[in-house]
């Protein structure tokens, strides 16, 4: 696609907003990867807040650091990167309290990562990753409960979701299904669907010396024969439902090396259309949002005859873009 997706959106009728929270409450550290659902006809959003600034190389990359072309600007005081989570409800944003369940974290990346909205059997989660309670940073898919009250958010149940290959050591990035409670696209080319059972176990985790709540298992439902060419697509949004069809925004990372073999990746995006088969029916051209290297997509959600769409600018920034269905439509016909 020559033009960015939000170029394409604002040419026809589209709104990009930023999504901003008061930095009082971020020390004006970085916003990212927010995600959206409607919840009776009720937008929900949360934002992730990193605590570092990440500065990346873009064009030719002339401008590195000792580092390489990325790297995590962190304060002094602080050298894990840690993410918090902000809800907004009614355009008011609310720092999640999940007090009652963090530990003293063993790993460098700390928090709820890149956390995706949906209510499944009357309960509101936030399905994410997590790092820091493994010393090798081994990552889990995780079911944060959340509950609101007024003015303030706060996480009431937290099951950690056991693997369905044993020994994986990075699972990330599963696509919930709103309209199929509990149930995940782990991956797309081919599609594999997986089913979690939510019953609590209580599991002894040697290295924190206590006890964490996991699912009691994951199970497979559906594995695909079918693949997309030209793509490795991992997951992004949730997977929606469209009349016959479900559709998310995936994302393929391209990675590369510069003159120093430091490595770096650039992030491009597409939309895939299923059937209620879950037989892959359509996939898009990839596209860029704002034409950066490193954007990323946790939300989409469709409003009336609209399509809205979250996403992160280089881990500095959070937007939400409102774009026509119909123009969704013809970026997935490649047009």
């Amino acid at each position: 696609m020559k033009q960015t997706l939000v170029e394409r959106a604002l040419n026809s009728g589209g709104k990009l907003t930023p999504l901003i929270v008061d930095n009082k409450e971020t020390g004006g550290l970085g916003l990212c990867n927010p995600s959206i659902y409607i919840d009776n006809e009720e937008i929900l959003m949360n934002v992730r807040n990193v605590s570092y600034t990440l500065h990346h190389c873009e064009g030719d990359m002339k401008f590195q650091t000792p580092w390489g072309p990325l790297n995590y600007v962190r304060p002094d005081y602080d050298a894990k990167l840690r993410t918090t989570n902000f809800l907004s409800k009614n355009n008011n944003y609310h720092k999640v309290d999940t007090s009652e369940f963090d530990l003293d974290p063993i790993w460098d990346f700390v928090g709820l990562e890149d956390a995706r909205i949906v209510r499944w059997d009357g309960k509101l989660y936030y399905c994410g990753c997590r790092r820091d309670v493994k010393s090798d940073g081994q990552s889990r898919m995780e079911m944060s409960e959340i509950k609101i009250e007024g003015n303030t958010v706060r996480e009431v149940s937290r099951l950690r979701i056991p693997a369905t290959v044993k020994g994986s050591y990075c699972e990330k990035n599963w696509m919930p299904i709103l309209d199929m409670p509990y149930h995940f696209v782990k991956w797309t080319s081919p599609t594999e669907v997986v089913k979690v059972d939510p019953t609590p176990v209580k599991k002894y985790n040697k290295e924190l010396d206590t006890k964490l709540t996991w699912a009691k298992s994951t199970k497979t439902i559906y594995h695909g024969e079918s693949l997309i060419q030209g793509a490795e697509p991992r997951g992004s949004s949730q997977v929606i439902t469209i009349g016959d069809y479900r559709m998310a925004v995936t994302h393929d990372c391209v990675f590369w090396y510069n003159e120093k073999e430091d490595r770096d990746a650039e992030y491009l995006h597409q939309f895939i259309v299923w059937d209620k088969d879950w037989n892959v029916v359509s996939s898009s051209p990839h596209w860029k949002f704002m034409n950066g290297k490193i954007e990323f997509c946790c939300g989409m959600a469709k409003d009336g005859e609209d399509i809205l769409i979250t996403f992160g600018y280089q881990d500095n920034s959070a937007f939400l873009l409102r774009l026509p269905y119909h123009l969704v439509e013809k970026i997935i016909r490649g047009e």
